[in-house]
């Protein structure tokens, strides 16, 4: 039975991914900055696959001294960590950089890409020690260098996350830590929607491109989980669309008409 940590874990895709790896028989332990949102996230978890194989506690990631414990506490409670997944993160207004306050600079960095790194560095420090484990990131907009006006800031985060990724699988070669990284393409979270609160006609203009390539968590999450189970090698970016599939969306789109939102 494999122990899979997920850093925000509460909501979303992590949610969705914590209850995959159980569906497919892991133990999961789920964080976020509330320990409140953690037991509720925990308790609606353990109700359905048994309070023996969730567990879950309050970490800021972007306080290195609060991923170390998570560490720590996740390791003691479940044993050994196979599978530690960076994927806390925070989206922004949809605004130029100009327009975006400082508080909200910073914070957006140090939750998607300082996060990453303490996590990246406590997960690799531990599998080493350890000898066996993967560390997953979780890329997004911007992981593959495409711009999109309004989300500069996230999508620099993204793209940092992405050399992350490059860069941890030279450091880490000859040893028996896998580094890789999820793309899990337009999934309808608040990460999505956020952006366009109070922006009635750019969500308007959105919402066709959404319901073209967009998916729900529930339809992603497991395609995630099942490679990440069964990948035996580094360097590997799970992938949910591809150039090809992109494509085939928006030569269908005429024809299939989804409705992911309305």
């Amino acid at each position: 039975m494999k122990n899979i940590v997920m850093t925000g874990g509460t909501r979303g895709i992590g949610y969705g991914l914590a209850g995959a790896f159980l569906d497919l028989g892991c133990r999961a332990v789920i964080s976020g900055r509330a320990q409140g949102n953690v037991d509720e996230a925990v308790a609606q978890l353990a109700a359905k696959y048994g309070a023996e194989r969730v567990w879950g506690q309050a970490c800021d990631v972007a306080q290195p001294d609060q991923v170390q414990a998570l560490w720590d506490a996740a390791r003691a409670h479940f044993g050994p960590i196979d599978i530690w997944i960076n994927n806390a993160g925070l989206g922004h207004p949809m605004q130029t950089l100009w327009e975006l306050d400082p508080e909200t600079l910073r914070t957006v960095v140090e939750t998607n890409l300082l996060g990453a790194l303490y996590g990246a560095r406590v997960a690799v420090r531990g599998m080493l020690e350890q000898g066996f484990g993967s560390v997953y990131n979780m890329e997004g907009m911007g992981s593959d260098g495409r711009k999109q006006a309004g989300v500069n800031l996230y999508g620099c985060t993204k793209y940092a996350l992405a050399y992350l990724t490059d860069a941890l699988v030279q450091e880490t070669k000859g040893t028996p830590v896998k580094v890789c990284a999820f793309r899990p393409g337009m999934v309808l979270t608040d990460l999505i929607t956020g952006p366009f609160e109070g922006k009635p006609e750019d969500w308007q203009r959105f919402k066709p491109i959404l319901n073209i390539l967009g998916e729900r968590v529930e339809t992603i999450a497991p395609y995630l989980a099942r490679k990440a189970l069964a990948n035996d090698k580094t360097g590997v970016r799970i992938a949910w669309l591809s150039p090809a599939k992109t494509m085939a969306r928006f030569l269908t789109a005429p024809f299939r008409k989804r409705k992911l939102v309305t």
